[in-house]
């Protein structure tokens, strides 16, 4: 790998000063008419081995906005169907391309990938991370409460790659962090005591409701992640952690709800509290462009 290529793979890997310089242009471009074709001539590439919306969407419009160009490569229509192995796809696109979004399988394969890539690597999703929607999420909160430090987060439902990634930005900021979830589907405990180390306040509560008394904040996400089996005994297991108004009375009266999407209504959450006046998830869904722009720009060493 060619020294000085910037990587966006996860927040353990990244300075607290980067991740707030990210969000701070992130900020700028949405709120002052940010609209200089600044990547005229360069080129996005974009691997989907999952399925993908609010991801694919919002890096290949950022992309255009900003003066760029986009290829999008799946399974169904390149080599990669046919076995070739993603590392090989890397290595050549690297010759045509400036920067790649990786959305795929393990961490282990996102990490082989950027250690040989001479341009950077994104991370648009992995099974034990999601990086660049907590971004996002973070841009939605400051927004709201103009700081996240101090603030009493809650996550609600499966620990998955979403909380993973909440978990991991913890270390860059000091908000409070509350997890329920069932037993057997709670996150890494070593993950945990990596951000504990820099003294932040992660608590894990097998009730739901002692998670969410007076928080600011309440998250949640689908209980079935893709990959994962949607079984009745699965599903059976979350249910008194769905989203609901009960539980959210417990939070305080004006308490932000978010969803990175998509959502499964009357699941992990009712339309009731996801199309209420506190539910910001349109706006977290919308700040991911603006987050996706500064991505790009900040791996890009282009206005940083």
């Amino acid at each position: 790998m060619s020294r000085g290529v910037r990587h966006f793979l996860d927040f353990e890997k990244i300075s607290t000063n980067e991740v707030r310089h990210i969000l701070e242009l992130g900020y700028k471009i949405k709120h002052k008419n940010f609209n200089k074709k600044i990547l005229k001539n360069k080129f996005l590439s974009m691997i989907f081995e999952k399925p993908s919306t609010r991801t694919r969407i919002s890096f290949e419009v950022g992309m255009k906005q900003l003066g760029g160009d986009v290829i999008t490569l799946d399974q169904a229509d390149t080599q990669l169907g046919r076995g070739e192995t993603v590392q090989d796809t890397v290595k050549v696109l690297g010759k045509y391309v400036d920067v790649i979004v990786y959305r795929g399988s393990t961490d282990k394969l996102l990490n082989e990938i950027s250690k040989f890539s001479d341009v950077p690597i994104i991370n648009g999703l992995t099974e034990n991370s999601h990086p660049c929607q907590i971004m996002a999420d973070i841009l939605t909160l400051q927004e709201k409460f103009q700081s996240v430090d101090d603030l009493k987060i809650c996550w609600v439902g499966d620990g998955n790659n979403v909380c993973n990634s909440w978990i991991d930005i913890n270390k860059h900021f000091n908000f409070n962090l509350n997890i329920s979830t069932p037993e057997s589907f709670k996150p890494d405990n070593s993950r945990i005591k990596k951000v504990k180390k820099y003294g932040r306040n992660i608590n894990y509560f097998l009730d739901p409701r002692e998670a969410v008394e007076n928080a600011d904040v309440v998250i949640t996400d689908t209980w079935s992640s893709m990959g994962t089996k949607e079984s009745k005994v699965r599903l059976s297991k979350f249910s008194k952690y769905q989203v609901n108004k009960k539980l959210m009375d417990f939070a305080k009266k004006k308490a932000i709800f978010l969803h990175c999407m998509p959502a499964h209504r009357g699941q992990e959450v009712t339309s009731e509290v996801i199309d209420g006046n506190n539910s910001l998830v349109l706006e977290e869904a919308f700040n991911r462009l603006h987050v996706q722009k500064s991505i790009l720009l900040w791996c890009l060493n282009m206005g940083f």
